[in-house]
């Protein structure tokens, strides 16, 4: 039920950045759509009128929460934020904002999808205020390298227009991987030039239904390393076989919601160390 979400720990958990609160009402671009949610009442509306279970309403979280609670620190991390659920964006807009997310931080990669938004996206009215939308993978495949880097996106701009180049194309398709199992989605997102492990995790887990997927940047590798250094041996940084190492015992351990587990866990840690938020 939506009434069991807290969308506040929701939204500020690093997994979206195009949002906003304003009198009361969360806003946020969800790629051709704008969201809106009321804070008291959790009553959302959109701007297509669609019905898009962004908030993943329907998750068993009685049942994720049961097979993820093997110790004390992950239910300690369940009880700091009691609500906070994965959200299921629009594939795309999670692709360009995690490659934008690299070696960044949020209220940079926030500045820089909101100027890419102002700089390619058609523009809507919605309760009153005006938005810009997420740009198409068509629009962002065609702009120039200075177009892009005009927004903010400095190296990264050579991998979002690689990107969206490969999806307008039809060389990945997005919703398919929705359907596979995790290792053939993973294997497929990290042939695109500038996604790697880490970044390809989070749109699998924060768009594309892999709850199995478990992001591990150097925020998640540190959390790991001082709560649970003597079950998972994890270098400050992973090369690609100690990755995989590292989510296969993770996912042994946690289960098939082990992204329900690092999103608590990152929650916390972040939430510990006074990290800002949108």
């Amino acid at each position: 039920m939506i009434n069991d979400i807290d969308i506040d720990n929701t939204i500020n958990s690093g997994q979206v950045f195009l949002w906003k609160y304003n009198l009361n009402i969360w806003y946020g671009v969800n790629g051709d759509n704008v969201i809106a949610i009321e804070k008291n009442t959790n009553k959302i509306s959109t701007f297509t009128h669609q019905k898009y279970d962004f908030f993943r309403a329907e998750d068993n979280i009685t049942e994720i929460i049961h097979n993820i609670k093997k110790d004390k620190i992950i239910e300690s991390a369940i009880m700091s934020s009691p609500g906070l659920r994965i959200l299921r964006q629009d594939p795309f807009q999670c692709v360009i904002s995690f490659i934008t997310s690299s070696n960044s931080n949020i209220q940079k990669i926030k500045t820089t999808l909101l100027a890419i938004c102002n700089k390619f996206g058609a523009e809507v009215n919605f309760c009153g205020q005006k938005f810009k939308l997420f740009p198409s993978s068509e629009a962002l495949a065609n702009a120039s390298m200075k177009e892009l880097a005009d927004c903010g996106l400095g190296y990264r701009s050579r991998y979002v227009k690689s990107a969206s180049y490969d999806i307008f194309n039809g060389m990945i398709d997005l919703n398919k991987l929705k359907s596979v199992d995790y290792h053939t989605a993973i294997d497929q997102l990290t042939k695109i030039s500038g996604i790697g492990q880490k970044i390809a995790d989070c749109i699998l887990l924060f768009s594309l239904d892999k709850l199995d997927a478990f992001p591990l940047d150097r925020w998640m590798i540190r959390c790991m390393r001082k709560y649970y250094n003597k079950l998972f041996q994890l270098d400050e940084k992973l090369t690609w076989k100690k990755y995989e190492k590292a989510h296969e015992d993770i996912t042994d351990y946690f289960g098939a919601y082990s992204g329900y587990a690092q999103q608590f866990l990152f929650k916390m840690e972040r939430d510990i160390q006074s990290k800002k938020w949108l």
